[in-house]
């Protein structure tokens, strides 16, 4: 896959995107999101990769941002930002996504490794939720999500107060899940990666869409239902003993499913 403003690579069961703008903070763009959006869609339709990490160029920043470059002015839109296509198709994917962040995690940048089932984090890692100081804010996934992580009050805090929060800082109250030296970040998020991804792939599967359907209303449900339960359905006695009674226009047989 060829991109202009992520970089992808497989390494065995890890799949890692990469967001490539390091001399601007590594800031989404329309494009970014677009990008990202459609290299999760690829990797949902494969089976080699079984766990996917997100992290930035450099050792500067993980990702500060989101920049509307590209856009029509315009307050339609098609002049607003597509950061939800990115933010839902991490959610939606069914395989587990670690945030490896490697710098500062600001504004929308916190929200992304938030949007990340799990996040590792070297130590001089900065998260910080910026937009009321700024003339901006995410009263959406940035809200609900840093709500589950932190709790209102916390949250609420982030948000009115914008202060800094170290990685150690970020590790004490639920933000990330580890916190690891700078100079083994990289290795550290590969071990993490491959501890997941020896676990039952549908299990996790199952695990994530429980989580979400929790959040995401019908289609939270929905997705458990269709992409996993049903999926487990369609395999049992029943489901085979009346798709062939249907098919071969006969009485089921319910002592073939019943016990």
């Amino acid at each position: 896959m060829s991109y202009e403003t992520i970089l992808y690579h497989e390494d065995g069961p890890v799949g890692t995107i990469t967001l490539n703008r390091p001399d601007d903070g590594n800031m989404f763009t329309a494009k970014t999101c677009i990008e990202v959006r459609d290299c999760i869609e690829a990797i949902r339709g494969e089976t080699r990769t079984r766990v996917v990490v997100l992290t930035g160029a450099g050792d500067r920043f993980f990702c500060i941002g989101g920049r509307k470059e590209g856009l029509e002015d315009t307050r339609l839109y098609a002049g607003t930002l597509p950061t939800l296509d990115m933010y839902e198709a991490l959610d939606r994917l069914q395989k587990p996504v670690i945030a490896s962040v490697n710098g500062y995690a600001v504004g929308g940048g916190n929200v992304l490794q938030m949007m990340c089932d799990m996040t590792i984090a070297k130590e001089s890692a900065i998260f910080r939720q910026v937009g009321p100081m700024m003339g901006s804010f995410d009263a959406g996934y940035g809200t609900w999500y840093l709500e589950d992580l932190v709790g209102k009050k916390k949250a609420k805090e982030m948000w009115y107060c914008n202060q800094k929060l170290t990685a150690r800082e970020a590790l004490a109250i639920g933000l990330v899940n580890r916190v690891v030296p700078d100079d083994e970040l990289p290795a550290r998020t590969r071990e993490f990666a491959l501890e997941v991804a020896e676990r039952g792939s549908f299990a996790l599967a199952s695990v994530k869409a429980a989580f979400n359907a929790r959040h995401g209303g019908v289609s939270g449900l929905a997705r458990m239902a269709h992409d996993l339960l049903l999926r487990a359905y369609l395999d049992s006695d029943e489901s085979k003993e009346l798709g062939d009674a249907f098919r071969n226009r006969r009485t089921p047989d319910p002592d073939k499913f019943g016990h």
